[in-house]
């Protein structure tokens, strides 16, 4: 149901959601299936009828109940787009070993603005600097790509040009090997830093057009640090529906099912489009996500919502 037309069922809905607090099944129904901007009418609402902040509410049972994935995932769900990512950017940078693969997906985001609403919140919220926070010395082949991204978005649009984007797949096909052995890494960081993300993907979309084969696979066979993360990052950037359906599979498939990652990546490929992240799984694995998450994970509210999550009409 479109709350635009009715503030009633907003609010039918909010009563729902207070009046079944503790119970985790009923939360999941009445918030799995509500667009991103239904959500934020329905926090709005909520605040109003019950003097209450519904997130805060929500993080406060998930601090609560730290091991309960269904609590962080409700939060998390319940999330603004920036406040989710500055979340996700925090855990990332504040562990011991930086988890570069969640800052990559954050950096690669659809919406060329919203790693500008990101960095603020983070700062708002942690009272740190993103780009400090993700720098190390000696720096990191995915920190140096980080910058480059961060770079791209301070200073260009969405608008592209194939023109630009076969110029750049002709310097990605000429800088070959570089003097040490890899790719010349100061022209990839130069192309990522000056191009938006739209335009990357056209880049690569070119080259293969040119050339009959991805870039990403003629980086396979480097086995250095720099191709590696390059490859991770252009993933993101190129298919991030065939991405983000390989690291469901790896979640799904693993001796033991990952839920942090599970969960991270179910939410973040709104994003992306569930739709087409379900497409990907079910032509790379040859079986449904439904069925994948269903035949792995035990029946309970966590499963419920994860399987509401990509069943339902998922949009902005």
């Amino acid at each position: 149901m479109d709350f635009n037309s009715s503030s009633t069922e907003c609010e039918k809905s909010c009563r729902e959601i207070h009046g079944s607090w503790n119970e985790l099944s009923c939360l999941g129904a009445a918030l799995a299936h509500r667009t991103r901007s239904e959500r934020r009418q329905i926090k709005g609402m909520y605040r109003t009828l019950f003097q209450d902040d519904l997130v805060e509410r929500l993080h406060g049972a998930y601090m609560s109940n730290p091991k309960n994935e269904m609590y962080k995932m409700l939060y998390i769900w319940m999330l603004d787009p920036a406040e989710r990512d500055a979340m996700l950017a925090r855990d990332a940078t504040a562990q011991s070993l930086i988890d570069y693969q969640t800052l990559v997906e954050i950096y690669t985001r659809k919406k060329s603005d919203q790693l500008f609403f990101t960095k603020q919140t983070y700062l708002a919220k942690y009272k740190r600097n993103l780009d400090k926070d993700i720098s190390s010395e000696p720096s990191h082949p995915f920190q140096r790509i980080l910058a480059a991204l961060a770079t791209s978005r301070q200073s260009h649009q969405d608008n592209t040009s194939h023109h630009i984007a076969k110029c750049d797949a002709k310097r990605l096909h000429e800088v070959g090997r570089g003097s040490t052995g890899g790719i010349d890494e100061s022209v990839i960081l130069e192309i990522i830093s000056k191009r938006s993300i739209p335009q990357l993907r056209l880049a690569l979309i070119s080259y293969k057009h040119i050339y009959g084969c991805e870039y990403i696979k003629t980086l396979k066979g480097n086995c250095g640090e720099f191709e590696q993360s390059l490859r991770l990052a252009l993933k993101c950037i190129y298919t991030p529906a065939k991405y983000y359906s390989k690291i469901l599979n790896t979640c799904i498939e693993g001796t033991t099912v990952d839920k942090k990652t599970l969960s991270r990546i179910i939410i973040g490929s709104e994003d992306v489009g569930m739709g087409e992240v379900k497409q990907q799984y079910e032509k790379k694995y040859g079986k449904k996500l439904k069925d994948a998450i269903c035949d792995r994970i035990p029946v309970g509210d966590y499963r419920d919502f994860v399987v509401a999550l990509i069943t339902g009409p998922v949009s902005a």
